[in-house]
Order: C-alpha cells, then sequence, then structure tokens
C-alpha cells in the first residue's frame, strides 16, 4: 500500500455532509468521491461473467482513477425514495473500487459503506456527520425548492433506503452507531467550516499527515 490517506464521510440527508466533503478535498486537494463510484460499478457488473478476471485485474491499477475521472461529478442533492433492493454483484464491483481507490492514492469516499469496507485499513480515517430535523428540513428546502413536508418525507426515505443498505451489506451493522466511527460531527452546532477544521485535525493525529 503506498504512502497515502483515505477519508471517509458518511452523512444523514440534508446534513451537508457531501458539502463538507467537497470543501474539504478541495483544501487538502484530493478528489472526492461518491456517485461517480456507482456509476462506474454499474458499468462493470453489467459484464459476462467470464469478463470478470479481466476488470478484476484493472481494478487493481490506477485504472480506476483514470475512469473515475472520465464521468460526470454530480452536486446537486440526490434523495432516494425508491424501496432499497439489494444488488450484490453490483456492491461487489464498487467495493472493489472502493479498495482500488484507497491503496492508490488520497482521495474522500462518501457513502457507499466505505467505512465498513476499509475498517481494516491503518490508512483511513471514517467520519459520519449528522445534524437535527429542523437543520436538515432548512437544509433540503433551499437545495431543493422543496416545502417542509416533501422535506420531510426525502429525508425519511433516503435515511431509510441508507440505512437498509448498510445493515445488508455489513450483515446487520447500524449505519447510524458512533462506534463504526473515528468521529462524529454535528454540523448545525460546529457548521462547515469547524468540521472541516476538526477532520484535519483527526487526520493528523490518526494517520499523522502533515496538512
Amino acid at each position: 500500500m503506498k504512502n497515502n490517506y483515505v477519508i471517509t464521510i458518511a452523512r444523514g440527508f440534508g446534513t451537508g455532509g457531501r458539502e463538507i466533503a467537497s470543501l474539504l478535498a478541495d483544501r487538502l486537494g484530493v478528489h472526492s468521491y461518491e456517485n461517480r463510484i456507482l456509476t462506474l460499478a454499474a458499468q462493470y457488473s453489467g459484464r459476462d461473467e467470464h469478463d470478470f478476471e479481466e476488470v478484476d485485474e484493472k481494478l487493481r491499477g490506477g485504472y480506476v482513477r483514470h475512469q473515475l475521472s472520465k464521468l460526470q461529478k454530480h452536486f446537486d442533492p440526490r434523495p432516494q425514495t425508491e424501496r432499497f433492493e439489494s444488488d450484490d454483484r453490483l456492491f461487489w464491483f464498487q467495493e472493489k473500487i472502493i479498495q482500488a481507490l484507497a491503496s492508490e492514492e488520497s482521495c474522500i469516499i462518501v457513502g457507499k459503506c466505505a467505512d465498513f469496507i476499509l475498517k481494516d485499513y491503518p490508512n483511513v480515517l471514517s467520519v459520519y456527520v449528522e445534524a437535527p430535523r429542523a437543520y436538515c428540513l432548512k437544509k433540503v428546502m433551499e437545495r431543493m425548492g422543496v416545502d417542509e413536508e416533501e422535506a420531510a418525507r426525502l429525508i425519511s426515505r433516503t435515511d431509510h433506503y441508507r440505512a437498509e443498505y448498510y445493515k445488508y451489506y455489513t450483515g446487520g451493522n447500524y449505519w447510524t452507531n458512533p462506534i463504526n466511527y473515528d468521529i462524529t460531527l454535528n454540523s448545525a452546532r460546529l457548521g462547515q467550516e469547524k468540521c472541516i477544521e476538526i477532520i484535519l485535525q483527526a487526520l493528523r493525529i490518526k494517520l499523522g499527515v502533515e496538512v
């Protein structure tokens, strides 16, 4: 494993966790990955079984970073309103991509059970961002232009989906359990800038990264 680090960020919908990840990535000069991982995994999972060995070989090098760089990065909020349905094949590719990133480059990975997938990696700092419902409601209403009732529905459905997703792929673990993470931050109390400063300080303390 190279001398690199990874910050994983799990977050409730409307907490501003993804914005924190993006600002932190700019501060550190690294990439922040979220939906592009799922997009690339979906492309691989659609291939035939006999292609698995070829894909697996590609996922072990810098090829992943190159492929992700070609995919569009989305900045708009993306709520999840459908019921969770497992897709083990898709998750297998997603896991391989996350592991390849952790072995190849310093980066930030948002969601995708990255904290669990990389729990035994020594170069990882895992963060969970949460906030009170009133704060999340206001953020979602502002970002998405919806009323309070719709914001509440989107928060509930998205967080439920994330909880079911995490529980299934981690073998029954709870997404919001603080012991899954190195640090848990309340973005409403701290604000984005202080959350970033605390993460940077934790990066220094745990991994000895000079930032």
